[in-house]
C-alpha cells in the first residue's frame, strides 16, 4: 500500500470520527434539553393543576337530602360561592365541635358518628369545601380556603358565646384547623392524622420538584406555636398516607401538646378504634 493511500485512509477515519463525536455531542445536548423541557412542563402542570392532586371532592346534586335526624342543613354565602354545612344542635350543649374534614368525599360520607357527639353533649358543625358535596364553586388558593373556614366559623360563633369551643381537623383539615385555632383560641384543638405541613408532605412525595411551585404549603408547624390553649394530636401508628412521624414532629414543636397514639390504626380507619373514641370523649368531658 502506498504512503499516499495510507494518508488518505487516515484522513477519512479522522473525519468519520469527528463526525461521530459531533453527532454524540449534539445528541447529548438534545437529551439534556429534552429532559429540561420535560421537567419544566411537569413543574408547570403541578403548579397550575395541583388542586387536582390535593383535593378529591365528591359532588352531590343540589336537591340531595342528607336525612340525618336532628341535624339541620346550612348554606353559607362566601365570595363567589355557597358552602354546604350540617349542624347538629342539642337542647343544652356543653359546647360545639367545629369539624374540618379531609381532602375527599363530602358531608354524606363524613357525618357518620352523630350519636357520639350526642353522648358527650357537644353540638357538631361540619362544612364542605368548595366543590365538595352541595357546595358550589371551586378551590383556587389556600388563602381562599382559610377565608371560607373563618366565614363559616363567624356565622355560628355568637351561638356559642360562653360555651366550650373545640376546633377539630382531620387529615387535610388539620392545617385549616391549626390556622383557625391560632386566631380564635378555642378551649381545645384536636388534630387527627395531621401533617407537619403540606410543604413537608410535598417534599417527601415529590423531592425532585422545586419547593416554590407549591401553592398550598399549609404550614401547620408555624401556626401551632400560636395556639395558647390545649392541643391534642391523635395519630394511628400504621398510617401510611401521613406517617405518625408528622404528628410526633408537631408535638416536639409545642411541649404542652398531647399525642394520642392509636395502636393498629391507619389513616382512614382511625375513627373506628375504641381507643380513639374513648380518648376524644375523655378530652371533651374534661374541658
Amino acid at each position: 500500500m502506498s504512503a499516499k493511500w495510507i494518508t488518505l485512509a487516515a484522513s477519512d477515519t479522522s473525519t468519520a470520527g469527528g463526525r461521530a463525536g459531533k453527532w454524540l455531542k449534539r445528541a447529548g445536548i438534545a437529551l439534556v434539553a429534552g429532559i429540561a423541557v420535560g421537567y419544566c412542563i411537569i413543574s408547570a402542570l403541578v403548579y397550575f393543576k395541583q388542586e387536582g392532586l390535593i383535593f378529591r371532592p365528591s359532588p352531590l346534586p343540589a336537591d340531595h337530602q342528607f336525612g340525618i335526624a336532628g341535624v339541620e342543613e346550612v348554606s353559607i354565602p362566601v365570595a363567589g360561592a355557597k358552602l354546604s354545612a350540617l349542624h347538629l344542635k342539642l337542647p343544652n350543649p356543653t359546647g360545639v365541635v367545629f369539624f374540618l374534614h379531609g381532602n375527599a368525599g363530602n358531608l354524606q360520607t363524613w357525618m357518620t358518628n352523630v350519636d357520639f357527639y350526642r353522648r358527650v353533649n357537644y353540638d357538631l358543625f361540619m362544612l364542605d369545601y368548595r366543590g365538595f358535596g352541595k357546595s358550589t364553586g371551586r378551590i383556587e388558593s389556600e388563602q381562599q380556603l382559610h377565608e371560607d373556614v373563618r366565614t363559616a366559623w363567624n356565622g355560628i360563633a355568637q351561638q356559642y358565646a360562653g360555651k366550650k369551643i373545640v376546633v377539630y381537623g382531620r387529615s387535610l383539615g388539620t392545617g385549616l384547623a391549626t390556622r383557625l385555632a391560632s386566631e380564635i383560641q378555642p378551649e381545645l384543638t384536636v388534630l387527627v392524622s395531621p401533617y407537619f405541613s403540606l410543604e413537608a408532605m410535598a417534599n417527601e412525595i415529590y423531592p425532585w420538584l422545586p419547593g416554590f411551585i407549591n401553592r398550598y404549603p399549609m404550614t401547620s408547624n408555624q401556626w401551632l406555636s400560636a395556639i395558647k390553649r390545649k392541643v391534642v394530636i391523635a395519630h394511628g401508628d400504621r398510617d401510611t398516607l401521613i406517617p405518625i412521624s408528622h404528628g410526633e414532629r408537631l408535638k416536639k414543636l409545642r411541649e404542652a401538646t398531647e399525642l394520642l397514639v392509636i395502636t393498629g390504626a391507619g389513616h382512614n380507619d382511625i375513627h373506628k378504634f375504641p381507643s380513639y373514641l374513648d380518648g376524644l370523649a375523655d378530652q371533651l368531658q374534661k374541658l
